[in-house]
């Protein structure tokens, strides 16, 4: 069994919506599922957990926005411009790390004060954005962590994967006013499912046991009822031990598959893998059960 190694915990959220007044959408429409920083710490998960409720909007604890005084409360008539990112390679297949604060739609003097101070003055937009942001990822410094085509609004996606790396640029969306920040890039992660078959007839080959990372995240008592040469059992219910030391443990980088009963857990811990920065990570459909029926009926079924 893996060790903890000493890595604090912290909560699992994804990038959650930002609070508009009404009738301004809700946000959750803007960042809805967007994954985990990657170097994030991690926290134990309760039997329960379910990542698709963990993007869910937490409006009771968004927290009460700072007056803005002074200079920077003062707001002028919006633009018509929508988007200052120059037009660059449209980064098909890739994932960008990004960061952004938001301002309300009348707030256009506000922007380009902000905008202003991080391109002449040297401030942090992480730092602006926990001062001044409207969207809850403030918190987080204005943290979307790793987000790829489909999963934003269609200005700011266009914004986010037309922006150099590093250059703060503006957009606009229904939300308001955004300043974003691509900090880096990645090829694209994929989760897949495997057939059952598929996988047995992969697993015939002694070169395929010894290169590839296979986890089994059921509990104890159910690997001893069934199990798969080669898995490593990593229950769900310990998440809070091998899950802060999971990259130390594995190599993001190889292709990885995930196991349990009937394919639900796993595709949880696959989808949490893939936000983690591993780059293959197959699903193995219906479970050990699918696998005991359908390609090799000396595993018992339970």
């Amino acid at each position: 069994m893996l060790g903890l190694r000493g890595a604090r915990a912290a909560q699992l959220p994804y990038a959650s919506a930002a609070v508009a007044p009404t009738p301004t959408p809700s946000f959750s429409g803007f960042a809805r599922r967007l994954p985990l920083l990657a170097s994030a710490a991690l926290s134990p998960l309760p039997p329960s957990f379910s990542f698709s409720s963990a993007s869910a909007v937490r409006r009771d604890r968004d927290p009460p926005m700072r007056p803005v005084s002074g200079a920077l409360s003062r707001s002028r008539p919006t633009t018509r411009v929508f988007c200052s990112a120059a037009a660059t390679a449209p980064r098909e297949g890739k994932e960008l790390l990004v960061q952004h604060l938001l301002v309300g739609e009348q707030d256009v003097r506000l922007l380009v004060d902000l905008e202003k101070n991080i391109i002449t003055g040297g401030a942090d937009l992480s730092d602006l954005a926990v001062e001044y942001s409207l969207c809850p990822s403030k918190e987080n410094g204005g943290m979307l962590g790793w987000v790829r085509r489909g999963q934003m609004v269609p200005e700011f996606e266009e914004a986010a994967f037309g922006a150099p790396l590093n250059k703060v640029v503006r957009c606009k969306t229904k939300f308001g006013w955004h300043l974003l920040q691509v900090l880096a890039e990645r090829d694209q992660c994929v989760v897949e499912d495997i057939p059952p078959e598929e996988l047995h007839a992969k697993m015939q080959d002694p070169n395929f046991l010894e290169e590839a990372q296979l986890i089994d995240v059921r509990e104890p008592d159910e690997v001893d009822k069934a199990s798969l040469e080669g898995f490593k059992v990593l229950p769900l219910r310990q998440f809070g031990t091998w899950g802060p030391v999971m990259t130390d443990e594995f190599d993001p980088q190889k292709d990885t598959y995930v196991l349990c009963h009937h394919g639900m857990r796993s595709m949880q811990v696959a989808k949490w893998l893939q936000s983690q920065g591993f780059r293959k990570v197959y699903n193995v459909a219906g479970g050990i059960h699918a696998y005991a029926v359908k390609a090799d009926s000396s595993i018992p079924t339970y």
